[in-house]
C-alpha cells in the first residue's frame, strides 16, 4: 500500500498519456538530472526551491511530484502544492522505483534545446496530414506537454527551426533526424528515439476511453494523386507505398469494425454520409 499522499508506480502508468492525466513534476537537481538525463514520460522540471514560485501554473490540475527516491524532497513540494489547492501526490519510491520496475523513461539528448520556459519547438509543413498530426499528439502525451508546433510552407520548415532552435520533422531532406527511414514513418522513428516501447504505447490504449465509432475516409492512390497535382513530397508520389499504407488501414477497419467510406466521390456525399452515421450517436 502507498505511503501517505503517495501514488504507486502501477497507478501512475495507468494515466499517463490519458486526456486528465495529471502533471508530473521533475524536480531533481541539475546535477542529479545531468547524472542521469532521462524523465517519466510527460514530467515537467521544475526546481524544488522555488515551488512557490511556480505552483499556481498547476492549479487546474493534479500532480505527481518526482524526486529521486519518492522522499522528503517530492513529499515536500507536493505538501506545498496541498497548500495552494492542488491535488498533489509523491511519486512512491520515485525515480529510482520507476526505473526498477523497467518502465520507460524518454533520453533528453534528442530532444531540441527548450526555451526559457521549458518548452520544446518544432517545426513542419503546413497542412498536416498523418505523421504530422500523429507526431504532436505523441510528444505532447508522452514527451513534452508544453511542446511548441510551428507549420510552414515546406521550404521555409528548415530556416524557421534555425532561427528559432527548434527541430524540423517530417521533411525530406539531409540531415533531418525526425523524418521517415525506409518504410518507417516519422512516428515510428520518434517512437524509438524516445525510448517508448510501441508494446507499452499499445498496452495503455486499454486505459483509455474507447472511441463509439471510428471512420475510415478511405481513397485510392491514384485519385488521391490526381486531387493534388503539385507540391506532393517523394511519399505522395509513391503510389505502391500509397498502395500498401492503405491496404495496412483497411486490414484494421476490417478487424476493428471501422466504417469504411469511399472518399473518392464528391466531397458533399462523403460530408453526408459521415453526418448520418454520427446522427444515432448524437440523439
Amino acid at each position: 500500500m502507498p505511503a501517505l499522499h503517495a501514488i504507486a508506480t502501477d497507478k501512475l502508468v495507468r494515466l499517463i498519456g490519458t486526456p486528465n492525466a495529471p502533471a508530473i513534476i521533475d524536480i531533481r537537481p541539475d546535477a542529479a538530472f545531468a547524472a542521469e538525463p532521462r524523465f517519466i514520460p510527460a514530467s515537467l522540471r521544475r526546481p524544488a526551491e522555488t515551488v512557490a514560485d511556480w505552483s499556481a501554473a498547476f492549479a487546474a490540475r493534479s500532480a505527481i511530484v518526482v524526486c529521486e527516491d519518492g522522499g522528503a524532497a517530492s513529499q515536500g513540494v507536493a505538501a506545498w502544492l496541498r497548500y495552494g489547492g492542488i491535488a498533489a501526490e509523491a511519486l512512491e519510491g520515485g525515480l529510482a522505483g520507476w526505473r526498477g520496475e523497467g518502465l520507460p523513461l524518454v533520453p533528453e539528448a534528442p530532444l531540441p534545446t527548450r526555451d526559457a520556459q521549458g518548452r520544446t519547438l518544432w517545426v513542419t509543413r503546413a497542412r498536416p496530414k498523418v505523421d504530422r498530426i500523429a507526431c504532436p499528439w505523441l510528444i505532447r502525451r508522452f514527451v513534452d506537454p508544453a511542446a511548441v508546433f510551428l507549420y510552414v510552407p515546406p521550404a521555409d520548415v528548415l530556416d524557421v527551426a534555425v532561427r528559432f532552435d527548434g527541430a524540423a520533422f517530417d521533411l525530406d531532406g539531409d540531415g533531418v533526424f525526425w523524418s521517415h527511414r525506409g518504410e518507417r514513418c516519422t512516428f515510428d522513428t520518434m517512437v524509438e528515439a524516445f525510448g517508448l516501447d510501441g508494446q507499452w504505447l499499445a498496452d495503455i490504449q486499454r486505459y483509455l476511453p474507447q472511441p463509439d465509432l471510428t471512420v475510415l475516409l478511405d481513397i485510392e492512390p491514384q485519385v488521391s494523386a490526381s486531387r493534388k497535382t503539385a507540391d506532393r513530397d517523394k511519399y505522395e508520389r509513391d503510389l505502391a507505398l500509397l498502395g500498401r499504407v492503405r491496404e495496412s488501414y483497411l486490414r484494421q477497419a476490417s478487424s476493428a469494425r471501422w466504417l469504411r467510406l469511399d472518399a473518392g466521390r464528391d466531397r458533399d456525399a462523403v460530408a453526408a454520409d459521415v453526418h448520418r452515421a454520427l446522427q444515432p450517436l448524437l440523439a
